[in-house]
């Protein structure tokens, strides 16, 4: 009775041969998603064995592991962990052998891998095509003798139908997601280089890297070069930031391993790996990726899973080209947020020699009996080189100087105060106009500094006989204002601390009520308005000529001194 059975099951299973191989072929020819070829083999094999515990497994070349890929009736935690090399376990004996192996009970064979509780039977059918194996259906029963050899033919040669699909499928799934990772991956570098804020830059970086990988834990570390230690600027947990305070020495660890050898380091069990430092007691694999610069290391990017072996070699090189982009993005924030510091720095040292420059300026305007002063002064920038002084002489006299330092900014307000400090030097001589210039030429021969010089207009005037000696250096020509006519004065002469043996020209005058001396810097004269005209030496004579009648002070051109 039993031979019959088995007879009749065997012509059975035999008439299913050719509409399943039909069924095969329609699922190779039609069907380019993996999921969906896996779940179609799934049910066409269970046309021809109705069984409870499935699963396919495909093989890492690069590992010489199985891992499984589809599965009915297995654990998730079991089918997540499972991990076979080939040689191991009935599923990993098929993938060496390149044949099926049928166990008809398992407690009787040798190197069983007890994966899900209970199997007494199994059957594993190797995935070739082109001489290559590229997986293993798996089929396990909670009974003894489950399993026939016709079983075993017929799903051999399914098997043998099913590899080309599966490949198929397979080479097709890594190629659409490598296309769609390359997009990606372009998208991501131009909106990583856009951002210049490094706190922005680090939270952006981890949400865009998950869009490519479903990690769990995501830090990066950046090198500290005095130190040559890893410090954690950014990490997530579960989706969650958090702060690292710990230090990792190069070389130490996964991350210091990646940072010192310049390469990704992928460890699928952080458990069996000596390198791995306990931060995270979840994790089980891990994935470092070094952040290079101008083959410089930077820093290190590094991902972690719960899930053994989650990482693979797609995600590896993955993260290896997004590296790079992340580098450069983090060193162009770096660098951007190291200038806008200097920026801040520099604005507040302009500040300061702003204000230390204005409080160098004469706080208060001479008064006296016969003349009457105004002074105007405005830097180009937030400071300048432009100077003037008054200086007290005995005996109802005063010096007036007027100075325009070569350059603009700080080095101009420095050596504007140099100047400064050398004509406060030689006042207490009481030095004419004429001598005063020579003097501080002297002076500053002395401490030549490459490119710098100063045009300057000295004049002393005296209070009790209205009048007025005027010497210059370089400075536009004085105007004088009499009678109501515009007169220029021809004082002109080399600027200081450029030549040694310099003379300059003395002007005398004799001064009468409602008389104007006006002394200017060329920064009127080279004043542009927006079309880009000069303002020039004409305006500002019209200027003069149009305020001869008013006070000193009046709105208008900038001057100094006037007499009553």
């Amino acid at each position: 009775m039993k031979a019959v059975n088995t007879v009749a099951t065997q012509t059975n299973l035999s008439s299913k041969v050719e509409p399943l191989l039909l069924e095969v072929a329609d699922v190779v020819n039609t069907t380019l998603d993996l999921d969906t070829t896996l779940r179609r083999v799934a049910e066409l094999v269970r046309k021809v064995i109705d069984y409870e515990i499935f699963a396919i497994l495909l093989l890492n070349e690069k590992t010489q592991e199985l891992r499984v890929r589809f599965h009915v009736g297995y654990p998730k935690e079991i089918a997540d962990r499972v991990n076979i090399k080939v040689g191991e376990g009935v599923t990993g004996q098929a993938a060496q052998l390149r044949q099926a192996v049928l166990v008809a009970d398992v407690l009787d064979a040798d190197g069983y891998i007890d994966a899900v509780p209970n199997v007494r039977s199994e059957l594993a059918i190797p995935l070739i095509i082109k001489n290559r194996v590229i997986g293993v259906i798996d089929i396990e029963a909670r009974e003894p003798d489950y399993f026939t050899e016709e079983h075993k033919r017929l799903l051999t040669l399914i098997g043998s139908r099913m590899a080309v699909g599966i490949e198929n499928a397979r080479l097709h799934t890594r190629t659409t997601r490598q296309a769609r990772t390359l997009l990606l991956l372009n998208e991501i570098a131009r909106e990583l280089t856009s951002i210049l804020n490094l706190d922005e830059l680090f939270r952006r970086i981890a949400e865009l890297v998950s869009r490519l990988i479903d990690y769990q834990m995501f830090s990066i570390l950046l090198l500290d070069s005095n130190t040559q230690k890893l410090q954690h600027r950014f990490a997530l947990r579960f989706k969650e930031t958090i702060h690292i305070k710990h230090d990792i020495p190069q070389g130490r660890g996964i991350v210091g391993a990646a940072a010192e050898s310049r390469q990704a380091v992928l460890v699928s069990d952080v458990s069996k790996d000596p390198r791995y430092v306990l931060l995270n007691p979840e994790t089980r694999s891990e994935l470092a990726v070094p952040l290079i610069y101008k083959d410089k290391v930077i820093g290190v990017l590094d991902l972690e899973h719960t899930r053994r072996g989650f990482f693979n070699e797609d995600h590896k090189r993955t993260v290896t080209t997004l590296a790079a982009q992340v580098a450069i993005a983090i060193e162009n924030a770096r660098l951007y947020e190291e200038i806008a510091r200097q920026e801040k720095r520099l604005e507040r040292d302009l500040a300061l020699a702003r204000e230390l420059q204005f409080r160098l300026l004469p706080q208060v305007l001479p008064k006296l009996r016969d003349l009457e002063v105004a002074a105007k002064f405005v830097p180009a920038r937030a400071i300048g080189g432009d100077l003037y002084d008054f200086v007290n002489y005995s005996l109802s006299r005063l010096g007036i100087v007027i100075g325009d330092v070569s350059g603009k900014g700080a080095p101009a307000a420095i050596y504007a105060a140099l100047v400064n400090g050398i004509l406060r030097s030689h006042a207490p001589i009481e030095p004419g106009p004429a001598e005063m210039l020579s003097a501080v030429n002297n002076s500053l021969g002395e401490r030549r500094i490459e490119g710098q010089f100063v045009s300057i207009i000295y004049a002393v005037w005296d209070d009790a006989e209205r009048t007025l000696q005027v010497a210059n250096s370089g400075l536009p020509r004085p105007i004088y204002c009499h009678n109501g006519k515009v007169e220029v004065i021809e004082a002109t002469g080399l600027p200081l601390g450029l030549f040694d043996d310099a003379d300059y020209d003395e002007f005398n005058f004799r001064a009468k009520p409602g008389d104007l001396f006006v002394f200017f810097s060329d920064g009127i004269l080279d004043a542009r308005n927006n079309a880009g005209e000069l303002f020039g030496r004409q305006r500002v004579e019209q200027i003069v000529s149009r305020a001869a009648d008013k006070s000193a002070d009046c709105p208008g051109a900038r001057r100094f001194g006037r007499s009553l």
